[in-house]
């Protein structure tokens, strides 16, 4: 229970490999898979949670070993943190920048394919913030963690457009 396998500071540098990689990887994937988790994300987190527990521990299942990583884990979430707080730069890599999705009533589609997103999701979001057509919203933003802010149009002006199809 108490007998590492390997070096303890062999924990330490496999833990923080392993904390970059994923780091880098999830945030070139998007937010998408941050702010809003279907199924399948989760099912993908889950199942790299799983495949890098051994490039961690080295097949050691004591716990120490245990506790070091957790520690290493822990130990670099917070040196981010405070790297990211400290530097506006890394905070932007880190967490991105919102994105205008639709503007005008016009849906940005270079944005939509940038961030992962399909036009259920954004219907999605617009239905949840009480609007049924794109030419009701003013603006859609999808912000840093992955929500979408939806900021509608003045009603009268936006009851003034014809509704595609009515032939208004």
């Amino acid at each position: 229970m108490f007998q590492l396998s390997v070096p303890w500071w062999e924990f330490i540098v496999r833990g923080i490999v392993v904390y970059v990689f994923l780091l880098v990887f999830l945030r070139l994937t998007g937010r998408r898979q941050i702010g809003q988790y279907d199924p399948f994300d989760l099912i993908l987190l889950l199942i790299l949670s799983n495949a890098v527990q051994n490039s961690m521990n080295a097949g050691d299942n004591s716990l120490i070993g245990g506790l070091i990583s957790a520690l290493t884990l822990i130990g670099c979430h917070v040196l981010i943190s405070r790297l990211a707080w400290a530097s506006p730069r890394l905070a932007r890599w880190l967490d991105g920048s919102p994105r205008v999705l639709i503007r005008s009533g016009q849906i940005d589609k270079d944005t939509l394919r940038d961030e992962r997103l399909t036009l259920d999701d954004v219907q999605a979001a617009l239905r949840a913030a009480g609007c049924l057509h794109t030419h009701e919203v003013e603006r859609a933003t999808i912000e840093t963690n992955g929500q979408i802010t939806v900021v509608l149009r003045n009603r009268d002006s936006a009851c003034d457009e014809p509704t595609p199809g009515t032939g208004a």
